[in-house]
């Protein structure tokens, strides 16, 4: 049963646009034309989103693919689907990559033995918070929200997985 999702690229330079479509539409196995646009928080970079649909795990793929280019800031969303959490993917030059479990609604879940561990290793409040930033990926998300809120209304590029 498919599953659908959504990539954001939220900064890449121009050079690497072609690079990014063709690692989106490897995964996906169709032919992908996203719409382009400047990114106001990075010139001279661009940005693009597009929704997705295929397999369960294609949004870790997606992931895995845009990495290779390690200038590149993105997000992967995928919708949990019947056997499957949904998941999101952040990418973050300075940070690297975080992935979380997501709940129908979109929240970050954190698993029972993740809090038992990180309220065993907690010394006190400040570290119980600390560690629950960054099970919460709170570092990437303030790093991404300048970019996120750059792209409100820009163009969406609607692609489906073949076979």
């Amino acid at each position: 049963m498919p599953t659908r999702g959504v990539v954001y690229v939220h900064s890449t330079p121009s050079a690497v646009c072609p690079h990014v479509e063709w690692a989106i539409g490897r995964v996906l196995r169709t032919p992908v034309r996203l719409e382009w646009t400047a990114q106001p928080m990075d010139p001279p970079a661009l940005r693009a989103e597009c929704t997705w649909s295929g397999r369960p795990g294609a949004g870790a793929e997606l992931a895995a693919a845009l990495k290779q280019w390690p200038m590149t800031r993105f997000e992967v969303t995928e919708e949990p689907s019947p056997g499957y959490d949904g998941e999101r993917i952040m990418f973050v030059p300075s940070r690297g990559l975080f992935r979380a479990a997501i709940s129908a609604n979109g929240d970050i879940t954190l698993t029972e033995d993740r809090l038992r561990s990180l309220m065993a290793a907690a010394t006190g409040t400040e570290a119980l918070a600390h560690g629950l930033d960054k099970l919460l990926g709170t570092a990437w998300d303030a790093e991404l929200e300048p970019y996120r809120h750059a792209g409100d209304g820009a163009p969406m590029t609607w692609l489906t997985q073949v076979g």
